[in-house]
């Protein structure tokens, strides 16, 4: 696992969800392609330590691009550790998702190390842009 060298970022959001729901939009493949910019059908998960993922990105251009990974660490509701396949580098990135219940609320917190600051800023942008569709998301259907 690559955890980079010093170049990184740290988002921090309360999103108006509850964990364990913030948990499932993080963790379960239909859910997860509706926020992420996913194409349908393209995502597939196997949530625990070791276990893979992958899914399609669909740039709003229209182009598609493949990513790939596994999960590094676990903690139902409270953290994800997600390695990420990255063209060209011996390990994945990893990046973390941490989760800390508020009352109805949630408090999310994603960090990742990057190589570079070129490469930092390109994630925290991906990330940042991520956050925000994650809450629209969430503030759009209390079903969710």
């Amino acid at each position: 696992m690559s955890t980079g060298t010093g170049f990184t970022y740290t988002l921090t959001r309360t999103l108006d969800a509850p964990a364990d729901r913030v948990w499932q939009a993080w963790t379960t493949p239909d859910r997860y392609a509706r926020w992420a910019y996913a194409a349908p059908g393209s995502v597939e998960m196997d949530v625990r330590p070791g276990g893979v993922w992958k899914a399609t990105v669909v740039t709003p251009d229209g182009g598609e691009f493949p990513l790939t990974g596994s999960y590094l660490e676990v903690e139902r509701n409270r953290l994800l550790v997600v390695g990420m396949d990255v063209p060209g580098k011996p390990a994945p990135q990893a990046m973390s998702v941490e989760l800390a219940e508020d009352g109805p609320r949630t408090r999310i917190v994603v960090r990742q190390s990057c190589d570079t600051a070129e490469e930092r800023d390109t994630a925290e942008q991906g990330s940042t842009m991520l956050l925000d569709s994650l809450t629209a998301f969430l503030a759009g259907d209390a079903a969710n």
